[in-house]
């Protein structure tokens, strides 16, 4: 249930964020590199997983499999970046303070997402506490 919570969450805050209510544009083309960078990190994420093995909820799906190769040897949770990025180029071509305030309560969805996550996986498989001591969560070498 928390699950299916989190990921709603999740998307009403993404819904209203690309409501643009008629703001102006501001900053397009930094807006636009940041929003195309989250989309080259989702797919260079999607790209490591095998077939079924891709989850949008934080459970962990029967026979699923750790990935650790390609951009998750740098940081546990790419796809998560590919959302904060996407949705940061959302908030700078439509900046106002009810972007911004959206985008904060974005980052907090999916930290507790993510830690959630990190949680499950901890209990799922043994391997996953060394993969944590050898690579940082959102951002590479930082994170």
């Amino acid at each position: 249930m928390k699950s299916k919570i989190l990921v709603g969450l999740q998307f009403f805050i993404i819904f209203l964020m690309i409501l643009p209510l008629g703001t102006p544009t501001k900053h397009l083309s930094v807006g636009l590199m940041i929003l195309m960078l989250g989309i080259i990190t989702g797919l260079l994420a999607v790209k490591e997983h095998k077939r079924g093995n891709f989850n949008i909820r934080p459970d962990i799906k029967e026979n699923c499999e750790l990935v650790t190769k390609g951009i998750y040897a740098y940081i546990r949770h790419p796809m998560y970046l590919s959302v904060l990025l996407s949705m940061l180029g959302v908030t700078v071509i439509y900046f106002t303070y009810y972007e911004f305030v959206l985008y904060s309560l974005l980052f907090v969805t999916l930290l507790v997402k993510l830690l959630y996550e990190e949680s499950l996986w901890q209990c799922h498989n043994p391997a996953y506490a060394a993969y944590m001591q050898k690579t940082k969560r959102l951002i590479p070498f930082v994170f």
